[in-house]
Protein backbone atom coordinates (compact mmCIF):
# COMPACT_ATOMS: atom_id res chain seq x y z
CA UNK A 1 0.00 0.00 0.00
CA UNK A 2 1.34 3.28 -0.85
CA UNK A 3 2.03 5.40 2.07
CA UNK A 4 0.17 8.86 1.74
CA UNK A 5 2.26 12.06 0.12
CA UNK A 6 3.22 14.26 2.94
CA UNK A 7 3.80 18.13 2.85
CA UNK A 8 7.77 19.23 2.99
CA UNK A 9 8.53 21.11 5.45
CA UNK A 10 10.53 24.28 4.72
CA UNK A 11 13.79 24.14 5.64
CA UNK A 12 14.38 26.15 9.03
CA UNK A 13 16.20 29.13 8.63
CA UNK A 14 19.57 29.79 11.10
CA UNK A 15 18.88 31.93 13.87
CA UNK A 16 19.86 32.75 16.97
CA UNK A 17 23.51 35.06 17.85
CA UNK A 18 25.03 33.28 14.58
CA UNK A 19 22.13 34.91 12.59
CA UNK A 20 22.97 38.43 13.87
CA UNK A 21 26.58 37.94 13.57
CA UNK A 22 26.08 36.67 10.00
CA UNK A 23 24.30 39.27 8.55
CA UNK A 24 26.48 41.65 10.34
CA UNK A 25 29.74 40.00 8.66
CA UNK A 26 27.27 40.20 5.47
CA UNK A 27 26.91 43.68 5.25
CA UNK A 28 30.96 44.51 6.06
CA UNK A 29 31.73 42.38 3.02
CA UNK A 30 29.17 44.29 0.70
CA UNK A 31 29.53 47.67 1.50
CA UNK A 32 33.23 47.03 1.14
CA UNK A 33 33.06 46.16 -2.00
CA UNK A 34 30.15 47.87 -3.42
CA UNK A 35 29.44 50.73 -1.30
CA UNK A 36 26.57 52.42 0.95
CA UNK A 37 24.25 52.16 -1.49
CA UNK A 38 24.09 48.51 -1.88
CA UNK A 39 23.18 47.98 1.71
CA UNK A 40 19.72 47.21 1.38
CA UNK A 41 18.13 44.78 4.54
CA UNK A 42 16.39 42.43 0.89
CA UNK A 43 20.16 42.34 -0.50
CA UNK A 44 21.73 41.58 3.01
CA UNK A 45 19.19 39.06 3.98
CA UNK A 46 19.68 37.48 -0.16
CA UNK A 47 23.61 37.13 0.55
CA UNK A 48 23.17 35.73 3.81
CA UNK A 49 21.08 33.00 2.78
CA UNK A 50 17.66 34.30 4.31
CA UNK A 51 14.56 35.15 3.76
CA UNK A 52 14.46 38.85 2.95
CA UNK A 53 11.90 39.25 6.91
CA UNK A 54 15.08 37.15 8.65
CA UNK A 55 16.71 40.27 9.46
CA UNK A 56 14.15 42.25 11.49
CA UNK A 57 14.40 39.54 14.29
CA UNK A 58 17.24 40.87 15.47
CA UNK A 59 17.74 44.76 13.49
CA UNK A 60 14.16 46.30 13.68
CA UNK A 61 14.63 48.84 10.71
CA UNK A 62 17.49 49.44 8.40
CA UNK A 63 18.77 52.31 10.48
CA UNK A 64 19.75 49.42 13.31
CA UNK A 65 21.26 47.00 11.10
CA UNK A 66 23.49 49.97 9.55
CA UNK A 67 24.72 50.89 12.85
CA UNK A 68 25.48 47.52 13.77
CA UNK A 69 27.20 47.33 10.81
CA UNK A 70 28.75 50.72 11.38
CA UNK A 71 29.96 49.46 15.10
CA UNK A 72 32.04 46.68 13.70
CA UNK A 73 33.71 49.16 11.46
CA UNK A 74 34.60 51.67 14.68
CA UNK A 75 36.13 48.21 16.01
CA UNK A 76 38.11 47.36 12.91
CA UNK A 77 39.42 51.02 13.26
CA UNK A 78 40.82 50.79 16.40
CA UNK A 79 42.47 47.54 15.77
CA UNK A 80 43.77 49.21 12.77
CA UNK A 81 45.35 52.28 14.36
CA UNK A 82 46.43 49.60 17.60
CA UNK A 83 48.44 47.86 14.99
CA UNK A 84 49.80 50.26 12.73
CA UNK A 85 51.10 52.29 16.17
CA UNK A 86 52.26 49.43 17.99
CA UNK A 87 56.32 49.84 16.46
CA UNK A 88 56.59 53.16 16.18
CA UNK A 89 58.03 54.99 19.42
CA UNK A 90 56.96 56.12 23.04
CA UNK A 91 57.06 59.81 22.33
CA UNK A 92 53.91 61.38 22.15
CA UNK A 93 54.72 63.42 19.32
CA UNK A 94 55.41 60.40 16.97
CA UNK A 95 52.48 58.71 18.09
CA UNK A 96 50.12 61.29 16.89
CA UNK A 97 51.81 60.85 13.55
CA UNK A 98 51.42 57.39 13.49
CA UNK A 99 47.53 57.40 14.41
CA UNK A 100 46.95 60.30 12.72
CA UNK A 101 48.75 58.53 9.41
CA UNK A 102 46.68 55.06 10.29
CA UNK A 103 43.71 56.87 10.74
CA UNK A 104 43.70 58.26 6.95
CA UNK A 105 45.16 54.96 6.13
CA UNK A 106 41.76 53.18 7.07
CA UNK A 107 39.75 55.86 5.61
CA UNK A 108 41.90 55.30 2.47
CA UNK A 109 41.81 51.57 2.34
CA UNK A 110 38.11 50.85 3.79
CA UNK A 111 36.06 53.63 1.78
CA UNK A 112 32.54 52.54 1.77
CA UNK A 113 33.09 51.43 5.83
CA UNK A 114 34.75 55.02 6.70
CA UNK A 115 31.34 56.52 4.77
CA UNK A 116 29.19 54.36 6.52
CA UNK A 117 30.50 55.07 10.09
CA UNK A 118 30.48 59.01 9.52
CA UNK A 119 26.66 58.65 8.33
CA UNK A 120 24.75 61.63 9.90
CA UNK A 121 21.52 59.43 10.36
CA UNK A 122 22.74 56.87 12.35
CA UNK A 123 25.11 59.36 14.60
CA UNK A 124 21.89 61.43 15.18
CA UNK A 125 19.63 58.16 15.46
CA UNK A 126 21.90 57.44 18.86
CA UNK A 127 22.00 53.93 17.54
CA UNK A 128 25.65 53.76 16.99
CA UNK A 129 26.78 54.10 19.99
CA UNK A 130 29.36 57.05 19.94
CA UNK A 131 30.43 56.74 23.67
CA UNK A 132 31.25 53.49 23.16
CA UNK A 133 32.77 53.26 19.58
CA UNK A 134 34.77 56.65 18.68
CA UNK A 135 35.29 57.84 22.38
CA UNK A 136 38.20 55.99 23.52
CA UNK A 137 39.73 56.89 20.02
CA UNK A 138 38.99 60.38 21.31
CA UNK A 139 40.17 60.32 24.69
CA UNK A 140 43.58 58.98 23.65
CA UNK A 141 44.02 61.67 21.07
CA UNK A 142 43.71 64.04 23.40
CA UNK A 143 46.06 62.32 26.13
CA UNK A 144 48.65 62.14 23.66
CA UNK A 145 47.49 66.30 22.76
CA UNK A 146 48.14 66.93 26.43
CA UNK A 147 51.71 65.73 26.16
CA UNK A 148 52.99 67.84 23.54
CA UNK A 149 50.93 71.43 23.17
CA UNK A 150 53.06 74.11 23.43
CA UNK A 151 50.75 76.56 25.41
CA UNK A 152 49.45 74.72 28.70
CA UNK A 153 45.96 76.92 29.02
CA UNK A 154 45.12 75.07 25.55
CA UNK A 155 41.99 72.64 26.42
CA UNK A 156 43.38 69.03 24.95
CA UNK A 157 39.91 68.08 24.14
CA UNK A 158 39.38 71.42 21.86
CA UNK A 159 42.54 70.64 20.04
CA UNK A 160 41.75 66.86 19.55
CA UNK A 161 38.56 67.52 17.97
CA UNK A 162 40.16 70.41 15.65
CA UNK A 163 42.42 67.98 14.90
CA UNK A 164 40.06 65.14 14.47
CA UNK A 165 38.00 67.69 12.42
CA UNK A 166 41.14 67.95 10.17
CA UNK A 167 42.03 64.60 9.40
CA UNK A 168 38.27 63.98 8.48
CA UNK A 169 38.47 66.85 6.36
CA UNK A 170 41.77 65.61 4.86
CA UNK A 171 40.33 61.90 4.47
CA UNK A 172 37.14 63.22 2.57
CA UNK A 173 38.45 65.53 0.18
CA UNK A 174 41.54 63.07 -0.35
CA UNK A 175 38.73 60.07 -1.85
CA UNK A 176 36.42 62.86 -3.46
CA UNK A 177 39.87 63.97 -5.21
CA UNK A 178 39.77 67.21 -4.84
CA UNK A 179 43.00 67.58 -2.58
CA UNK A 180 44.92 65.84 -5.27
CA UNK A 181 43.74 68.12 -8.00
CA UNK A 182 44.33 71.53 -5.45
CA UNK A 183 47.77 70.04 -4.18
CA UNK A 184 49.10 68.53 -7.50
CA UNK A 185 50.40 65.71 -5.26
CA UNK A 186 48.75 62.38 -3.92
CA UNK A 187 50.79 62.33 -0.82
CA UNK A 188 49.24 63.69 2.30
CA UNK A 189 52.43 63.78 4.53
CA UNK A 190 52.51 67.79 3.61
CA UNK A 191 49.29 68.41 4.55
CA UNK A 192 49.28 65.86 7.89
CA UNK A 193 52.64 67.82 9.26
CA UNK A 194 51.01 71.46 8.30
CA UNK A 195 47.81 70.26 10.50
CA UNK A 196 49.83 68.84 13.66
CA UNK A 197 52.08 72.23 13.22
CA UNK A 198 49.04 74.13 13.62
CA UNK A 199 47.38 72.23 16.07
CA UNK A 200 50.22 71.15 18.68
CA UNK A 201 52.79 73.86 17.28
CA UNK A 202 55.89 73.35 15.44
CA UNK A 203 57.95 70.13 15.94
CA UNK A 204 60.92 70.83 17.95
CA UNK A 205 64.64 70.41 16.19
Amino acid sequence: MDKPNRPHSPPQEDTGPSLRARLIAVGAELVAAEGVQALTLREIARRAGVSHGAPRRYFPTHLTLLSAIARQGFGELASHLAAETAGHPAEPRAQLDALARAYLGFARTHPGMYELMFRHDLLESGELGLRDTSLPLFRTLAGLIAQVRTRPDDDPAALAGALWANLHGIAQLSRWGSLQLATGTEDVGPLLRAALDAHLGPEPR
